[in-house]
């Protein structure tokens, strides 16, 4: 069993800045396919980025250029620092991973951002 705990979210003008953490209740290098999505209303749930346990990180292209994830492997947390950001990036945004061939998902942190 693992628990995932996102913190971070908030309101922000368009432009501006949000770092959302995810706290893993594990070693984040058990993880596999460590990342975030993300799910605006009346929309599919999109994802956003991941990081291998190597290190190695996707990002959507809508996202690349603007959201940059990182870890703290000391803390067992996976960071999503966030900026440029766009109206169009309001979402809920999910933290999931893969942990001995079970998906887990943290609760979600509201992200807004106003034009």
């Amino acid at each position: 069993q693992v628990q995932l705990v996102e913190s971070g979210g908030g309101s922000v003008q368009a432009g501006g800045s949000l770092r959302l953490s995810c706290a893993a209740s594990v070693s984040i290098f058990s993880i596999n396919g460590m990342g975030w999505s993300r799910q605006a209303p009346g929309k599919q749930r999109e994802l956003v980025a991941t990081i291998t346990r190597g290190g190695n990180t996707n990002y959507a292209d809508s996202v690349k250029g603007r959201f940059t994830l990182s870890r703290d492997n000391a803390k067992n947390t996976v960071y999503l620092q966030m900026n440029s950001l766009k109206p169009e990036d309001t979402a809920v945004y999910y933290c999931n991973g893969w942990y001995l061939g079970n998906e887990y998902w943290g609760q979600g942190t509201q992200v807004t951002v106003s034009s």
